[in-house]
C-alpha cells in the first residue's frame, strides 16, 4: 500500500529508493507491507513516516492495483490520499531522498509500473497532459 500526499502548490510526496534495497536509485510513492494482523491504514501511515518522517492523515482510497512488476510474489497495492499533520520531511528507512515533485516533473525514473499509472490518473484528474 502507498500513501499519496500532496502539498498546497499539488506536488507529489515521492521518496528515493536507498542503496541496498530493490530499484536502489529509483523513485516510487511512499509504500510498504501490512504487518500480521495490522489495520492497512494504520501500515499505511506507519511506512509513510518511516520513510518520510511525515505524520498524516489519510482521506481516502485513490487507487487500487494489481502489482505484476515481481513475477515472483504478486501483490495488491492500495494508494490512499493523505495530509500531512506534523513531523518534518527526512528520508529513513527504505529511502535516501524524500521531495515533493510536481507531478509533470518527477524528479527521476519511477520504480513501480503502478505508481507511474497512479501518477498519470492524478495528471489526467488534475487537467494535465500525459
Amino acid at each position: 500500500m502507498a500513501i499519496i500526499v500532496r502539498d498546497e502548490q499539488d506536488r507529489i510526496l515521492l521518496v528515493r529508493r536507498s542503496p541496498g534495497v530493490s530499484y536502489a536509485g529509483m523513485w516510487c510513492i511512499p509504500c510498504g507491507y501490512v504487518e500480521w494482523e495490522e489495520d492497512v491504514r494504520a501500515a499505511a501511515i506507519r511506512e509513510l513516516g518511516e520513510e518520510t518522517g511525515l505524520d498524516i492523515e489519510i482521506d481516502g482510497i485513490a487507487a487500487i492495483h494489481s502489482n505484476f512488476h515481481n513475477p515472483d510474489q504478486h501483490t495488491v497495492g492500495i494508494w490512499f490520499d493523505g495530509h500531512p499533520v506534523g513531523g518534518t520531511l527526512t528520508p529513513g528507512d527504505d529511502a535516501d531522498r524524500a521531495v515533493f515533485a510536481p507531478l509533470d516533473q518527477l524528479p527521476g525514473e519511477l520504480a513501480f509500473p503502478t505508481d507511474e499509472r497512479v501518477i498519470a490518473d492524478l495528471r489526467n484528474r488534475a487537467g494535465r497532459a500525459l
